[in-house]
């Protein structure tokens, strides 16, 4: 894919000189996904044992968190493995009921690999608001688009209905805020679903502190767009490295 091949050859410039350690060692999906739940834990996608990520693989079936376990606690080895309907086919716990939201979103967007749905804190809040926060600075830039505002609670995502009412306001968007619930962020693989993760929630507490102050300058479209196009497309290289290393440094045991 064009993302893969971009972020490869960057990688492959900017990667440090031969004779230094790997930036990470060599992760299986299952780890890779347990290593983003663990991260975004830190990030404030921690509502307790909310919140649930997708993967879909090559074969068709799909990698889960399980229902149990809050992000900050499970291993690869708790990772679910689902069938093309949310079902349970592989792993030692339950999926939630809302994984339904996730499947409608995959069965409309083919080019999405990775889904996150959580209730981190600030995004949280402005969901509450119905409104889009400002760009104010660099970091909350580096995805270049405004989240969709899907204005409308209506419950849980259990049913079939709401969850699918839910991927078809989201549409073709990178991300949404969904009205007094949370946040949904999809994306191409997991280095750019973690990046677009992580920029929504910095964007949201940075837009709430300067509003609270009185306000400030938003950043113009133009530089919006500069900087993220170009950071989104990429996944911002040695970002989701930096961050797994941290995290297999507090734990080594999330890759077991």
């Amino acid at each position: 894919m064009r993302h893969d091949g971009l972020n490869r050859e960057l990688l492959s410039r900017y990667a440090p000189r031969p004779g230094r350690k790997p930036l990470l060692p060599a992760l299986g999906d299952r780890q890779q996904l347990a290593l983003l739940c663990r991260v975004l834990s830190r990030e404030g996608y921690n509502d307790h044992i909310a919140g649930h990520i997708t993967l879909r693989l090559d074969d068709g079936s799909y990698l889960a968190n399980p229902w149990e376990l809050t992000w900050s606690e499970l291993t690869a080895s708790d990772i679910l493995r689902l069938d093309a309907q949310g079902q349970v086919i592989e792993g030692e716990w339950n999926i939630t009921p809302a994984i339904r939201l996730h499947m409608d979103v995959h069965e409309k967007r083919h080019d999405v690999r990775v889904v996150i749905h959580n209730h981190p804190e600030w995004s949280s809040v402005w969901s509450a608001t119905g409104k889009v926060p400002p760009v104010y600075d660099q970091t909350s830039a580096l995805v270049d688009t405004d989240p969709v505002v899907y204005d409308e609670y209506r419950g849980t995502v259990e049913q079939r209905e709401l969850g699918n009412a839910v991927a078809s306001a989201l549409g073709q968007s990178k991300w949404a805020l969904l009205a007094n619930h949370g946040a949904l962020v999809v994306g191409e693989s997991i280095r750019q679903a973690h990046l677009r993760a992580i920029t929504l929630e910095w964007r949201c507490r940075l837009a709430w502190r300067v509003q609270a102050l009185g306000g400030g300058t938003p950043l113009s479209d133009a530089v919006i767009q500069a900087t993220g196009a170009r950071t989104d497309l990429s996944g911002f290289p040695f970002l989701w490295e930096a961050m797994c290393r941290e995290e297999i440094r507090r734990d080594p045991g999330v890759l077991e």
